[in-house]
């Protein structure tokens, strides 16, 4: 197997300089990630039994095949997997009817109502229409269910202190157990934002300034994912509604163009926050909490755009995500650092999706820190503890 991924690590490299791709900068660098990814997820897909003829056929269709065929490949890979996870949450959190084991959440049935209420109109006539029931799951902690959650994998994720040196680096993303390259290994949880709905990010437009955990998708989608924290120990519904703390610099005084920024930072309120009930007892959902590698240290992980098909019900409970809005409903154009609305959304061909993010793994891991390349933008002064792992691709990614 060591042998193999030898294989597929010097065709990345090869074919990511590939003169094939795109020439506009961003673009490049878009195919370039989608390949790698292509390769990792197929490469895992093979399975420990892969033989070298198989791995030899996956580096040749990665050369050779479009990009809208990668990337529905690797849809499926990151889907094929995503699927196995939802099975195992399930049969650890589910009650099985079958032995009438108990649940820590059962949903009551609506309290049934007198005469006189309906006739008045009081608020309590049916019970709230936009309030998702949360089924009933066993009563785990967040702990037990990463537990068994690693007996059946063979990994879990576990968050303490990082050990790359420097005093911002804070708490770290760790695997705990082992996981071969192109496994999907964490969810980026948070609130998704499409280009239309970026107004109604808190703090906006200096989105950036108080909040380490955001990030972007190539195709303008922003995640958000300081209201999830540390996930929670129950499943419920989550609209992902949080009060952000504002921190505010004494030592400097406040000039025109701070003022300026003040007076237009408030973000539109709305309630454009869905209802999901979700699975805050995700042991997987901390992909936000991955730390960029320090110098002459190599990435483990990268991140993968994955579309959560919304018609997988069943499944929807451990994606932890919910989405702004209708933001997988509004077409945007870019025209330079600008947004536009180009006419409406799903055409009713497409089936909707949810846009959200994975870590895949890029070699073998074992008990070890995730390490993630940031890609942070050389056009703004950087964090002094930002190293670039390669500036190039920070450069393309964007320009």
């Amino acid at each position: 197997m060591a042998s193999l991924f030898n294989k597929f690590q010097k065709a990345v490299g090869f074919l990511a300089k590939s003169t094939t791709f795109s020439k506009n900068p961003r673009q490049l660098q878009f195919e370039a990630d989608i390949n790698k990814l292509f390769m990792y997820t197929s490469f895992n897909r093979l399975g420990r039994e892969a033989v070298e003829t198989d791995a030899e056929e996956i580096i040749e269709m990665a050369g050779k095949t479009t990009l809208s065929e990668q990337q529905k490949q690797v849809q499926d890979n990151i889907h094929y997997q995503v699927e196995n996870f939802c099975s195992v949450m399930d049969g650890i959190i589910c009650p099985d009817v079958s032995k009438n084991e108990p649940g820590s959440q059962t949903a009551s049935p609506p309290r049934r109502q007198s005469g006189l209420t309906f006739a008045i109109g009081g608020s309590n006539a049916s019970p709230a229409a936009d309030k998702p029931l949360v089924p009933e799951t066993k009563p785990l902690k967040l702990a037990d269910v990463s537990q068994r959650l690693m007996d059946q994998l063979g990994y879990t994720l576990e968050i303490k202190p990082s050990v790359i040196p420097h005093k911002d680096a804070g708490q770290g993303c760790f695997i705990k157990g082992e996981a071969d390259a192109g496994t999907v290994l964490a969810f980026y949880p948070g609130v998704i934002y499409s280009p239309a709905f970026y107004r109604y990010i808190p703090g906006y437009p200096k989105v950036d300034s108080q909040n380490s955990y955001l990030i972007t998708r190539y195709d303008g989608t922003v995640i958000n994912a300081q209201p999830w924290g540390l996930g929670g120990e129950c499943r419920e519904v989550w609209t992902g509604s949080y009060t952000p703390a504002v921190k505010t610099d004494t030592k400097t005084s406040e000039n025109g163009s701070d003022r300026l920024w003040k007076a237009l930072s408030k973000p539109l309120q709305g309630s454009g926050k869905a209802k999901e009930v979700l699975e805050k007892r995700n042991p997987l959902a901390f992909g936000h909490l991955a730390n960029h590698p320090a110098k002459e240290t190599n990435p483990n992980v990268m991140i993968c755009p994955y579309d959560f098909p919304l018609t997988e019900k069943d499944m929807r409970p451990y994606i932890p995500n919910v989405s702004f809005g209708d933001s997988g409903e509004v077409k945007m154009k870019r025209f330079g650092s600008f947004w536009f609305k180009t006419g409406g959304g799903n055409n009713g061909l497409d089936a909707p999706v949810l846009k959200t993010l994975v870590l895949v793994a890029t070699r073998a891991l074992r008990d070890e820190e995730f390490l993630l390349n940031y890609r942070l933008s050389n056009s703004k002064r950087r964090p002094d503890w930002y190293t670039p792992v390669n500036e190039e691709e920070d450069r393309r990614r964007w320009s």
